[in-house]
């Protein structure tokens, strides 16, 4: 049985799907780099909340390549779990991975939207699971393919979610000093536009939030 309340740090887990270089090459949804910056920013915010997170390749050594180094500097020490499905819940390392955190509420941004993404999705509702799509940390090899899956994801009651809605769900009150600061700079280094105004209201005396 699964709640709709909010995501906090202590009833989630993240899992980290594919960002690979190869299949980076086949993005035409929206911009790589944009895509990039959004899952790396994804990412930190989870190692500020101390959220589970889970990484995962495909045919690393074979085809797809090493996770991004940008995503894999986050967590350093932490080894993907390599994979020959397309759909991360039929390997059993993956399964076994968010069992092991023993939260219900799975966040996942994949390459690609419409196979990475909505394979595993799909197959963690059916097991019980509450799952929030982060749709601008993934992407498809179209617009239209990334659409159709994410109105796909909805009809089976997926939530989609922005990275930035994920950072600031987990903080919910601009009175959290513990992760404040840490919060603040992610913004300013990968939130665009909020992370400019940011470090305009901090430049003129402000705090920012």
């Amino acid at each position: 049985m699964t709640t709709r309340d909010l995501i906090s740090p202590t009833n989630c887990t993240l899992a980290l799907i594919d960002h690979q270089p190869q299949m980076f090459f086949g993005v035409g949804s929206a911009d790589r780099e944009t895509i990039i910056n959004n899952v790396v920013g994804l990412a930190k915010a989870a190692k500020i909340f101390k959220v589970p997170t889970i990484l995962t390749t495909v045919a690393a050594k074979t085809f797809s390549g090493p996770l991004i180094p940008q995503l894999q500097a986050v967590f350093p020490d932490q080894k993907p779990i390599d994979r020959t499905t397309m759909n991360s819940w039929e390997d059993k390392n993956f399964v076994a991975a968010v069992e092991k955190t023993n939260r219900k509420k799975l966040i996942i941004a994949a390459l690609w939207t419409e196979i990475c993404l909505v394979f595993p999705a799909i197959c963690a509702v059916q097991a019980g699971y509450e799952v929030y799509a982060v749709v601008d940390a993934s992407g498809a090899t179209t617009l239209e393919a990334h659409n159709a899956a994410i109105q796909r994801m909805i009809q089976v009651g997926i939530t989609p979610v922005s990275w930035l809605q994920v950072l600031c769900e987990l903080q919910r009150d601009w009175a959290r000093q513990e992760t404040y600061a840490a919060v603040m700079d992610l913004a300013k280094e990968h939130a665009g536009a909020y992370g400019v105004g940011v470090f305009y209201a901090q430049s003129m005396g402000g705090h920012g939030g």
